[in-house]
């Protein structure tokens, strides 16, 4: 049998610990070999001691909720993602469900399932509406009104609840920073696995907006992540893991989990230029800052 070394499977080892704990700021426990329990152990170990697990669904949505209740190290985020609208709607098979296609269901459809995370979004331990936002990559134009209905519905639900505002951005940057503009942004906005250039990192800056970076800025062709990582203010920028997804190198391939932030950690450190205990530091604060916990 090969080694755990060598098994594109195998879970990555676990890295050094950091000497000042930090947050996963978007992981999806739910999504995720093993309980909840191992995986906040295991992050825990190694100096990750709060995640906030983010719903991409309604039911997705419902389990944040309740394990968020559950967890004291545990914050939840509710939303419909970009690629769900369209599938509510449309009854799209490039939408998120992990269930398959379903049957269009139409505007009517769309506004239950967006009443259902306005009442999760609510809830005390509830602390972010997302991930929400625009999705180009997957969903084509067919897809545009449903996303952009729903992200704006979702911008009014984190406003009147007062909750962070979690954003999937992909491939509509312009389009993202157009409706914030026009809909007026949350106190508390994040990029979620920041995606954009340096130029782009300066306009979130002005707007006061989080940028949270994730796994893939240590890939060997994200020197464009790396470049808005220098220029971010340090006060604004928030780790993650989006795990299971987005392994940081050495590991890309194989299944990321909230234990593995120290390692996108210490490569942001390095881009930054600061102490590693510096920037973990700014990190916890940060993210407590961007959810209210």
């Amino acid at each position: 049998m090969p080694s755990q070394a060598s098994d594109k499977n195998a879970p990555p080892p676990l890295p050094e610990p950091l000497l000042v704990s930090v947050a996963d700021s978007h992981t999806h426990l739910d999504m995720q070999s093993g309980t909840v329990e191992e995986a906040l152990v295991k992050a825990a170990s190694v100096g990750v001691t709060t995640v906030v697990q983010v719903g991409c669904d309604v039911n997705g949505s419902r389990w944040a909720a309740e394990t968020a209740a559950a967890y004291d190290s545990v914050h939840a985020a509710v939303a419909l993602h970009p690629n769900e609208a369209p599938r509510i709607v449309h009854g799209d098979p490039d939408g998120w469900s992990r269930q398959g296609a379903r049957e269009p269901g139409g505007d009517t459809a769309l506004d239950e399932a967006l009443a259902e995370i306005d009442r999760l979004a609510a809830l005390p331990h509830v602390k972010g509406v997302g991930e929400t936002g625009l999705d180009y990559f997957r969903t084509g134009p067919e897809g545009k009104a449903a996303q952009e209905r729903s992200f704006r519905a979702h911008v009014e639900i984190a406003k009147r609840h007062g909750k962070a505002l979690v954003i999937h951005d992909r491939d509509a940057h312009a389009d993202v920073l157009r409706i914030l503009k026009e809909e007026g942004a949350p106190e508390r906005t994040v990029f979620h696995c920041y995606s954009g250039d340096a130029a782009m990192a300066e306009v979130c800056a002005r707007a006061g907006y989080f940028m949270s970076f994730a796994g893939n800025v240590t890939f060997k062709n994200a020197q464009p992540l790396r470049d808005a990582l220098a220029v971010a203010p340090l006060g604004l920028v928030l780790v993650e893991t989006d795990a299971p997804f987005l392994t940081p190198a050495p590991y890309r391939g194989r299944p990321n989990a909230p234990y593995l932030v120290p390692v996108t950690v210490r490569a942001m450190a390095a881009v930054k230029g600061v102490e590693e205990d510096v920037l973990a530091a700014a990190l916890a604060e940060n993210t407590a800052r961007a959810f209210d916990y």
